[in-house]
């Protein structure tokens, strides 16, 4: 069976070992071929047995310095040398800042094709069949990459982890090697820890609450995330609301901001101009509220409630709490 190379992306919510993306590539990379993960750090047995769980026969673990002192550039050579050897039919990447970056800089290397943003990936006679959600939402593409190697970055949630009953213990390959000047071009300096919130991560969240200008102030976003905080939720916010400084811009969901794919996706006072549909069309499921009939919002929802959201959250924050208690 062939192989198919995960990036792992380490440190979930909890504590876990991994991101839940990651379990996703490795479900994905179940449909393609054999998976292998390559992990960029430590490797303790807690990672191992997650990666196995969930698909991983063979774990490339790289352990240096370099990794945490310098920007991508070690993590894309750790990924080139585990692709000469595995010669793999496919390499996933979770589709973020880094991981796309990291993404491209390694089709350069390998002067391979790549798709990024897949909302799915399945096996094709001549190769991965990759769908993106493209031109906001309008269409759906699908492709197949035709030249090199197929490198794809896949959209948090865009798969259900689905682990595995019984599984044999990876084999561990250590990956050491001798970082080039330029990937160690760019050096951290410093690092500011984000102030925790409790709240899931945006960007890879099961269920994300936004708000938009129609939530009226700074203070009426906080009914934004008391139904996020009832629904264990991610919050985010429209380009409006955060150029206002209502909110940070780390919050913005659109064009300009994050793309989120989540099971549910709730917007509250969102008119649903297309940079923010751009961002967030591709959830399983959307609910709008906003009181006005005929915002571009309902186009794509698909529940929605015209009504104020000043009266409508509240209502529906008390049912949660009253069926959770």
């Amino acid at each position: 069976m062939t192989t198919v190379l995960v990036l792992v992306e380490r440190g979930g919510a909890g504590g876990a070992p991994v991101r839940k993306p990651t379990l996703e590539l490795l479900t994905v990379a179940r449909r393609l071929g054999e998976p292998a993960a390559v992990v960029c750090g430590p490797v303790g047995e807690e990672i191992v047995e997650t990666l196995a769980r969930y698909g991983a026969t063979v774990v490339y673990a790289a352990d240096a310095p370099e990794l945490d002192d310098y920007l991508v550039g070690p993590k894309v050579e750790v990924l080139e040398e585990a692709v000469r050897r595995t010669a793999p039919a496919a390499v996933l990447v979770t589709s973020g800042p880094e991981g796309k970056e990291i993404a491209a800089r390694l089709a350069v290397r390998l002067d391979s094709g790549i798709v990024t943003d897949a909302v799915d990936v399945q096996p094709g006679p001549d190769g991965p069949v990759v769908t993106q959600s493209v031109f906001g939402g309008m269409w759906t593409a699908r492709s197949r990459i035709c030249r090199g190697m197929p490198i794809v970055t896949v959209r948090p949630n865009a798969a259900h982890p689905e682990p595995l009953t019984n599984y044999p213990p990876p084999a561990v390959e250590p990956v050491a090697i001798e970082f080039s000047e330029l990937a160690r071009a760019a050096r951290v300096v410093s690092r500011t820890p984000r102030a925790a919130s409790g709240r899931p991560e945006l960007i890879d969240a099961a269920v994300v609450v936004t708000g938009g200008r129609g939530v009226g102030s700074p203070e009426g976003f906080q009914l934004i995330e008391r139904l996020a905080d009832a629904l264990g939720a991610a919050v985010g916010a429209t380009r409006a609301v955060t150029d206002l400084a209502w909110r940070g811009h780390e919050m913005q969901i659109g064009q300009t901001g994050k793309t989120v794919a989540p099971q549910l996706y709730l917007a509250s006072g969102v008119s649903g101009a297309v940079q923010h549909l751009a961002g967030m069309q591709s959830s399983r499921t959307i609910v709008a509220v906003n009181k006005d009939r005929h915002a571009p919002i309902f186009g794509v929802a698909d529940f929605g409630v015209v009504g104020d959201l000043h009266t409508v959250l509240p209502a529906l924050i008390d049912e949660i709490e009253k069926r959770k208690g």
